[in-house]
């Protein structure tokens, strides 16, 4: 025979069943045709695996080594790597709705679809580890599928390229365990092969008996092997869910070992001539010949065709919110006996019609260079070659701090994936914040973020990589935790509203004087530091006391406020006006200084005590304020949030400042805090700015 030419990039498939191993090489012609170039097939002599699971590594092992033999001579080429599929034996699916939202809206890429998905498969993680914490089994993510899309809230075919401030997605996770997994890599590798592509083994069929086209309608697959029939349904253009019970073609094949008494392939003899309608002749194990009709066979396998079509067709309405599907797909040998559409029709209360076995009429755009029928045994083969085409995937294993993790490989695996392998917290990866410290000022809510920690330290193969940095198979992983930075602490002074000031006239002469803090209604020094939930509120007020005090002047009777008679407590607001008796507190003040051997004039003690607190008279005022204005004030230019605002007036500004001229809503929560960048660097209201600076206010998300 001529060998077959093969492109560069072939693919070779193996279907690890229950009864037999079906390896496929093949390649795409083009975007719409697979030629298959050679297949091979081999039944396991003894029962090496029994419901989709291999119970004899070795054994397996030696078959797959023989399928491959026989392509490689076929071909006259070496095979070294192989796509496979695993059967759905302990299948467990989780369906998660995962949020990505943006920091403003922006134009969606493919990285943020990507990290969409991924935060989806995180929680799916999160999700099955809550529902399998009490079992024996490791369950590992061997393949997503992403039901829905979500442009802010709404039902998205696509969104790539379109503007959202939310994207959101329904995923389907499907999960194995880890004895599953481990047993076909183990055959795979013991036969000299690296597996390259894993997928489930519905995942396989349903690509290729049910086309995307079709998959608005409400439909069913069941791929009926010989240990396990696997469950796929697709709705409204998606795979919807994914299923398995562990009863498929051996249950018949066991019955008809008891009902005539034969070996195990004996009885896969009468089944299999019973499809074709034929008298079968035999042997039983003592050696008696014996003849059954298919009629017969048919009757005697009644009972537990029934029991398993109605176990499956339980489980569709199940995985199909409690109600029938409109169709049903059948491929796989063990679905070829009659009497398995008519029971599934019938528990699942379907015209006949709408089931139907599939195999000629969806392979009609694979082309076989070797002499061999299309039917529904070829689905999954050939389902497993081009699974290969759509999403190159396996899983690899890596170690992380000691631990050996196998991840399911998207071609984008990071250290963040492996991480999260081995259940390392995501808040130890990033660097943590000190606590954050909450109060008000003047019933405005404030807070001060804490110091910024040290974020993980991490090294691939010895060395150093960031948390994003990619992996490969065998990589080995240590990854330090981050630490947390201080709490945040502030003292009183540092308040913008520290340095205000409250006016008050005294004898017809402004007087300046700097307000009071109070903190849970207490007069609070400048040294004090803020606590958690503080009232801070700045005074109002001076008591007449006070002012007095701030005055170096002492309380005599006769002092008016706006004219009345007052107090030493009375409450001086802004722009009172306060009248003190000059002359009589001047001679007291002079009587004062006698005592203590001081010599003073008595007309200047008052005024100079006034004056030294006053602004200069009308004249000097407007001097120096001209001064001011020529001399010291200053103009900048910052950019906040993009836009260009300017700022003028002053000597010297700061980030608050900024308020005056451009206008932030702090009214509305619109996230969890507001962030405050100056030239890339996190800062506060109280950070000194200058011309050129780039400010960022928004609400972290």
């Amino acid at each position: 025979m001529e060998t077959t030419k093969l492109p560069e990039h072939y693919v070779f498939g193996l279907d690890i069943g229950t009864s037999c191993i079906v390896g496929t090489v093949g390649y795409k012609a083009n975007d719409q045709e697979f030629i298959v170039a050679a297949q091979s097939v081999r039944y396991h002599e003894t029962r090496a695996m029994l419901d989709g699971q291999i119970h004899d590594i070795g054994k397996v092992a030696q078959t797959i080594a023989e399928v491959k033999n026989e392509l490689e001579q076929k071909l006259n080429i070496e095979l070294s790597r192989v796509c496979i599929a695993a059967a759905g034996r302990v299948l467990k699916t989780v369906t998660v709705r995962a949020d990505y939202e943006m920091p403003m809206e922006m134009t969606v890429t493919k990285e943020h679809v990507h990290s969409l998905e991924l935060i989806g498969v995180e929680k799916a993680y999160e999700e099955i580890h809550r529902q399998t914490k009490d079992e024996r089994f490791s369950f590992y993510c061997v393949a997503y599928t992403v039901v829905k899309y979500y442009l802010d809230d709404y039902i998205m075919g696509n969104l790539v390229d379109h503007k959202a401030e939310k994207i959101s997605a329904d995923v389907l996770a499907t999960f194995l365990p880890d004895d599953v997994i481990e047993g076909l890599y183990s055959a795979v590798e013991k036969a000299g092969l690296i597996v390259e592509n894993l997928t489930l083994e519905p995942i396989a069929a349903i690509n290729v008996a049910i086309p995307e086209k079709f998959r608005l309608l409400n439909i069913a697959l069941i791929d009926v092997g010989a240990g396990t029939s696997d469950i796929s349904i697709t709705k409204d253009g998606s795979i919807v869910a994914y299923g398995m019970i562990p009863m498929a073609g051996d249950a018949i094949t066991e019955t008809l070992v008891q009902k005539h008494l034969v070996e195990f392939k004996v009885a896969e003899q009468i089944k299999k001539g019973a499809l074709s309608g034929e008298v079968i002749t035999y042997e039983d194990i003592i050696g008696i010949p014996h003849e059954v009709t298919a009629e017969q066979v048919l009757e005697e396998t009644k009972e537990v065709v029934d029991t398993m079509t109605r176990r499956i067709a339980e489980s569709i309405k199940e995985l199909n919110g409690g109600k029938s599907v409109s169709a049903v797909f059948i491929v796989g040998g063990g679905g070829k006996i009659p009497t398995f559409r008519d029971g599934i029709a019938k528990h699942l209360q379907l015209a006949v019609e709408r089931v139907a076995l599939r195999g000629a009429e969806v392979l009609g755009n694979v082309q076989f260079l070797e002499d061999i029928t299309k039917d529904s045994l070829l689905v999954t083969p050939i389902g497993i070659c081009l699974n290969y085409y759509e999403q190159k995937n396996s899983f690899i294993s890596v170690q992380v701090n000691g631990k050996s993790v196998k991840l399911y490989d998207n071609n984008r695996l990071t250290v963040v994936d492996a991480a999260m392998g081995i259940g390392f917290p995501n808040e130890a990866l990033f660097p943590r914040r000190g606590k954050t410290l909450n109060f008000t000022v003047n019933g405005a809510p404030r807070m001060r973020r804490g110091e910024a920690g040290e974020a993980a330290f991490i090294e691939v193969n010895n060395v150093p990589a960031a948390m994003n940095a990619p992996i490969s198979s065998n990589d080995i992983i240590h990854i330090a935790e981050s630490t947390a930075g201080e709490d945040a602490k502030m003292m009183i002074s540092e308040l913008p509203e520290y340095k205000g000031e409250i006016h008050f006239v005294v004898n017809g002469r402004d007087v300046i004087c700097p307000k009071f803090m109070l903190a849970n209604g207490e007069l609070v020094p400048e040294s004090y530091e803020i606590k958690e939930n503080d009232v801070i509120e700045t005074g109002a007020y001076y008591t007449l006391g006070q002012l007095l005090e701030f005055m170096d002047l002492h309380y005599e009777e006769g002092i008016l406020i706006n004219q009345l008679p007052a107090k030493k407590e009375d409450k001086v607001y802004e722009n009172f006006s306060v009248t003190y008796p000059l002359y009589k507190q001047s001679f007291d003040r002079n009587e004062q200084n006698k005592e203590s051997q001081q010599t003073i004039a008595k007309e200047l003690v008052i005024e100079e005590n006034i004056e030294e607190r006053t602004e200069p008279s009308k004249d000097d005022s407007a001097k120096e304020t001209e001064d001011k204005k020529t001399n010291n004030t200053i103009t900048i230019k910052v950019t906040v949030n993009d836009e260009t605002v300017t700022l003028s007036g002053k000597e010297s500004y700061i980030l608050v400042d900024i308020l005056d001229v451009y206008s932030f809503d702090f009214s509305t929560v619109r996230g969890q805090r507001v962030i405050i960048t100056c030239n890339g660097e996190d800062a506060e209201f109280t950070k000194p700015i200058d011309n050129g600076d780039y400010v960022k206010i928004y609400w972290e998300k």
